[in-house]
């Protein structure tokens, strides 16, 4: 078949797509009335979870899953922007991962707000400034983001959403590596690409700053300067991107909670997060994990940060496998409450990514 041929094919398929397309908005307006009249969110995370599943299982190439999903992911973002405006406020600025992994979950169809701290986001969300926030909770190589663990301890936000994004380092500058005497960046960064550095830039002067957006906004104005920063922060300062993927370690993921003020619905591949303090005796904390192994639950990870409001007194904070509507884990739970000081369950949502 001729190229002339095929590409008529191509059009004749696009024509398609934008009525089938129009088509799903039309049913999206009559949700977002529904949702409307009955008071519920626009964002269901459950609900995503499975439409994005369900294309997974569907898919029969050559299409991959990962193209598939980002595909969705502008479907929905356009298809939320339909129902109400949404605005997210994420850990800023612009280019930031944070920003990053809101893109990726959000899409580009909905406002966005800049928060220049992890506190500033969950007060935005909390105050009816954004619809939900994106925060950093964990990264592979340096554990848990113990300022947004120690916010959940005062919030009454719930975690809707996760999602993890791959950490990638980029070495951005407006000149050849050779001419290159500053790299900015902040101090995790260097760490994590130090023996890169080392082995191809060690005569340079390594400069911290606040972030890695910064980094970018001060090489693009500066002579023989550089930023180890995003692609994305190439695109948006006018960096040319010199070398790619310097961190040391290829297995570098960082996972992001989405906070707002309700719980996702259960899809059967959910996790649920709670806090708990305990009392001070011997075996106290081996008392509190019986529960989840009586009713055979799984926990993924439990991680200890100081109350702040007496000494060696301690807040645990526990992910599990399981909806909170699960009856095993109501169960489980409602037993531990009774065994332990206080307790907050912070949000049951899908596993995601």
């Amino acid at each position: 078949m001729s190229l002339e041929k095929l590409r008529k094919q191509i059009n004749e398929t696009d024509k398609k797509l934008v009525e089938v397309l129009n088509r799903r908005a039309r049913i999206i307006l009559r949700i977002g009335e529904i949702k409307r009249k009955t008071g519920k969110g626009i964002y269901c995370a459950d609900r995503e979870s499975k439409i994005l599943n369900g294309i997974t299982a569907a898919n029969k190439g050559p299409l991959k899953a990962e193209a598939l999903k980002a595909i969705y992911s502008e479907i929905m973002s356009a298809s939320r922007a339909l129902e109400k405006p949404l605005t997210i406020a994420f850990l800023g600025p612009q280019a930031t991962f944070t920003h990053q992994a809101s893109l990726k979950k959000f899409g580009h169809q909905v406002n966005y707000l800049s928060c220049e701290n992890i506190s500033d986001v969950f007060n935005e969300v909390e105050k009816d400034a954004a619809d939900y926030g994106v925060v950093p909770i964990e990264n592979s190589i340096e554990g848990a983001v113990n300022y947004t663990l120690d916010m959940f301890m005062d919030s009454d936000l719930k975690i809707c959403s996760q999602m993890s994004l791959d950490i990638t380092h980029n070495l951005l500058a407006n000149c050849p590596m050779e001419r290159i005497r500053k790299i900015y960046s902040v101090p995790q960064v260097f760490g994590q690409c130090r023996i890169w550095l080392q082995e191809n830039l060690a005569h340079a002067e390594l400069i911290e700053v606040s972030s890695t957006t910064k980094a970018a906004q001060v090489a693009a104005h500066e002579k023989n300067s550089a930023s180890i920063s995003s692609i994305l922060a190439a695109q948006i300062y006018g960096l040319k991107v010199v070398c790619r993927n310097i961190e040391d370690s290829p297995h570098n993921i960082t996972r992001f909670f989405v906070i707002g003020k309700d719980h996702a619905g259960i899809t059967g591949q959910d996790k649920t997060s709670l806090m708990f303090s305990i009392k001070d005796k011997i075996g106290a904390l081996h008392e509190m994990l019986e529960p989840f192994r009586k009713y055979k639950v799984n926990l993924n990870k439990i991680e200890s940060r100081p109350s702040k409001k007496k000494a060696w007194d301690y807040y645990f904070f526990v992910d599990l496998e399981g909806h909170i509507l699960e009856p095993r884990i109501k169960k489980a739970i409602d037993e531990l409450e009774n065994k332990c000081k206080f307790l907050k369950v912070l949000g049951s949502y899908p596993v995601g990514d």
